[in-house]
């Protein structure tokens, strides 16, 4: 753990709630487990969201009651279908306009925003341009703003300076690619599977739900499907081989990851991290996806699954998976570089750097040998392997 404690106001989303309930919004998800992340690390958190939200954090600051969150979202049934949301509508102004109060109480210099919602509550972070407002876990594809961002890959991270960056030398020291977080405790290690194939995500096309299907019939397999509807699956008359299953809380997604055979993550965008891809190694369960975005970083071919680029492929990487070829322990071995422990270093070291330029010689800032510690020398990717006196002393 690094010595230099933060002050960190963390920003809930106004149309969900900070809770494991709503675990099918990535970014809901990356507010708790940020918390959960930090706990106990001598920061100071701050958390602004709903009056039920339960996130761990120092502080849980009500900035939309339950009454002003049910005039407008409270019956939708984000269970079944896909979230809904406008930033002009009264949940959101609320929740801008008391969010704001509330910051205003108890901020002070040097204090840290986390818009995990990005440009969904920049109206908030503009309000304070004497703090240090950080994008955290990017994963969408526009309104980036913040002089400080942080990207889930290299992926989104190149999509994002475009090919304008590969002619012009204008890139940021500060922006930075820290992967996604998980909790280790949520997923179960198993290396028994069951007689099925797992597709669990926005159920839709774009996250590859076709090729899914159409792989398992030409296997004959089974599939399981879980997660929200999008319109074009509300009516939709499932194929024999196809068991939807509808949303999958905490519970459900642990064990239908941890008996999958394999799991399907072609998705058809470039995909940010796809933080589903992690959650089933974590479980022992390999992943089949396409062969672009932070797949191509995280989806190890041939040790945690395979990426695909044509049909023969997918039904190559199914059949192998069936037979199995990937072994389990090496999806989560691989999985659990992303565990809590693992990036919370990270996130630590680099509002150090940013906070640096605030407080000392900012990039110039040169740390004393005595500084690299076991936890800054993990923050850095060394591995254990390494991370030995002789490195140590190498770095000096």
């Amino acid at each position: 753990m690094l010595d230099k404690k933060f002050r960190i106001h963390l920003l809930g989303l106004p149309h969900t709630k900070t809770t494991l309930d709503f675990i099918a919004c990535a970014y809901t998800m990356k507010v708790w487990k940020f918390c959960k992340m930090m706990e106990g690390r001598g920061h100071h958190l701050m958390h602004y969201g709903h009056e039920e939200s339960n996130p761990m954090a120092d502080e849980n600051i009500s900035v939309i009651s339950s009454k002003e969150w049910d005039a407008v979202y409270g019956e939708h049934d984000y269970h079944s279908k896909q979230f809904t949301f406008d930033v002009e509508d009264d949940a959101y102004q609320t929740f801008y306009r008391n969010a704001i109060a509330e910051i205003e109480k108890r901020k002070q210099p040097g204090d840290i925003i986390l818009p995990f919602w990005g440009h969904g509550v920049r109206p908030i972070c503009d309000a304070f341009p004497d703090l240090i407002t950080i994008e955290p876990g990017i994963g969408y594809s526009h309104g980036h703003w913040a002089d400080f961002k942080v990207f889930e890959s290299y992926a989104i991270y190149h999509a994002y300076g475009s090919l304008a960056g590969v002619g012009t030398c204008n890139q940021s020291w500060y922006d930075i690619v820290i992967p996604n977080y998980f909790d280790l405790t949520e997923f179960e290690y198993s290396d028994k599977k069951e007689d099925y194939f797992l597709f669990l995500g926005r159920v839709y096309d774009g996250k590859g739900l076709n090729i899914a299907i159409q792989v398992t019939e030409a296997i004959g397999a089974k599939l399981k499907v879980a997660g929200q509807l999008d319109a074009q699956y509300e009516n939709y008359e499932w194929p024999d081989h196809v068991e939807f299953v509808g949303y999958a809380g905490v519970e459900d997604r642990k064990e239908l990851m941890k008996g999958a055979i394999a799991s399907f993550l072609a998705s058809m965008y470039i995909e940010p991290f796809g933080g589903v891809q992690i959650e089933n190694l974590l479980s022992g369960t390999p992943t089949i996806t396409t062969d672009w975005g932070a797949f191509s970083e995280n989806n190890i071919e041939g040790i945690t699954g395979y990426r695909c680029r044509t049909f023969e492929d997918f039904v190559i990487a199914a059949t192998n998976c069936k037979n199995g070829k990937i072994k389990s322990k090496d999806c989560r071995v691989y999985g659990e570089k992303f565990s809590l422990e693992n990036i919370a270093p990270k996130y630590e070291q680099f509002f150090t750097n940013v906070s640096n330029i605030y407080s000392s010689s900012g990039w110039y800032d040169i740390k004393q040998p005595s500084l690299y510690t076991d936890a800054w020398l993990k923050a850095q990717g060394f591995t254990e392997a390494v991370d030995t006196p002789e490195v140590k002393k190498n770095l000096e």
